[in-house]
């Protein structure tokens, strides 16, 4: 789900950068498929087991996301400092009690959260999607527990399926 998604947007965004010369696109879009098919061909991405993520865990996602949006939009620092405070402010959980594992799973997910808070107040435009996008990105931190170990990108990825998830159900029924 989530390849087919980011396929679909950069193919958008390779088309409207090259709305003109069509060959350059499929040659872009030929590279980029190899590229992914041989990745999952040569890396190991498969497990034998499969494991959720605890809820207690997973709630901890949109209430990221909810703090940075409001240190993005409301109080106007920005997306990229506003996801900076919020992950420096995650980092110290884990300092309250050492000994709990619980708590050292927090910055990880608030982290995951502030992805979602990064987002524009354009395509977000209240609090209520970004409380649906975080939702739903937690939901999907709770099921790839043990999935895309090793491989760079899997809270932002995460983050950005929640909020294209969101804001497409919200483009479908609002217009």
């Amino acid at each position: 789900m989530l390849f087919i998604i980011q396929l679909f947007f950069l193919g958008m965004i390779i088309k409207e950068h090259f709305i003109h010369n069509n060959f350059i696109i499929v040659i872009i879009i030929v590279c980029f498929i190899l590229t992914v098919f041989l990745g999952y061909r040569y890396l190991n991405l498969h497990h034998e087991t499969y494991d959720y993520e605890r809820f207690s865990i997973a709630i901890w996602v949109p209430i990221g996301a909810v703090l940075c949006y409001i240190l993005n939009v409301v109080f106007a620092l920005g997306s990229v400092l506003a996801a900076g405070i919020i992950g420096v402010l995650a980092s110290f959980a884990p300092q309250i009690n050492n000994q709990s594992n619980y708590l050292k799973k927090l910055p990880t997910a608030i982290y995951c959260g502030a992805f979602v808070g990064m987002s524009s107040a354009q395509i977000t435009s209240s609090i209520h999607l970004v409380i649906a996008a975080g939702t739903i990105t937690g939901i999907l931190y709770m099921l790839s527990k043990n999935l895309f170990l090793g491989i760079g990108g899997k809270l932002g990825a995460l983050a950005f399926a929640g909020v294209v998830i969101v804001t497409s159900i919200h483009w479908l029924y609002v217009g």
